[in-house]
């Protein structure tokens, strides 16, 4: 079970906590989809010890870059989104493995879309459970690994809103939401929550940094 701050607000509040940050509908108990870990990917400890580079950057294009058939179930296609991140800043950079620098603009692959059986032309969004979907116009720190020459997250712990270069203001699965929201999910929270999020909700850009530094000084020998 997760420990992200909203989602312990709707497993611990159920429809109240949808109606709290107003949600008409979530998918799932945590609102969103299936979370998806390819690392271990909440603290800053997880940040230094599995990514090459954290970023702080805005969604300013989309495509889709890849398309699978299913054989069966609801939807026929399962399309794959690449994102154009224009990049604001470097937070951190690891010389663990070899990675090229984060240019200007950073291609992330993103969750994507599904096309309905029953609606050729229509596109359902993919959510990633407990994490932002990156939709364009929005700002994000993100925790990135260079995998089969194409970014990619560490996992659903691994993006963080950051709307106006605040921890936890701006969009969330799919939603907008602000620093209070993100509080209100904190206060019902584990107690064994030590996600990057949660620990510097409603700071900027010098507490995220400060934090990885730290981390990366408790790694050295």
């Amino acid at each position: 079970m997760t420990g992200r701050p909203v989602v312990a607000t709707l497993a611990a509040a159920g429809v109240a906590a949808g109606v709290l940050v107003g949600w008409p509908g979530l998918d799932t108990i945590n609102g969103c989809g299936l979370p998806v870990n390819r690392y271990p990917s909440e603290s800053a400890q997880d940040w230094v010890d599995n990514a090459d580079v954290v970023i702080v950057g805005r969604a300013t294009r989309e495509w889709e870059s890849d398309r699978q058939e299913l054989a069966s179930g609801a939807y026929r296609y399962q399309l794959e989104r690449t994102v154009r991140l224009t990049r604001e800043s470097v937070v951190f950079t690891s010389g663990r493995r070899a990675h090229p620098s984060p240019g200007p603009a950073v291609d992330y692959v993103a969750p994507g879309w599904k096309i309905p059986r029953s609606d050729a032309a229509a596109r359902v969004d993919d959510l990633t459970g407990d994490a932002p979907r990156v939709v364009l116009g929005h700002t994000y720190v993100l925790a990135l690994r260079w995998e089969e020459g194409r970014w990619v997250s560490l996992g659903e712990g691994a993006v963080v809103p950051f709307d106006g270069h605040t921890v936890g203001n701006g969009e969330w699965c799919g939603r907008v939401l602000g620093p209070e929201d993100f509080a209100e999910g904190e206060r019902m929270a584990r107690h064994d929550d030590h996600s990057l999020e949660k620990a510097l909700l409603g700071q900027g850009a010098d507490a995220v940094s400060q934090a990885l530094d730290r981390a990366a000084r408790k790694k050295s020998p």
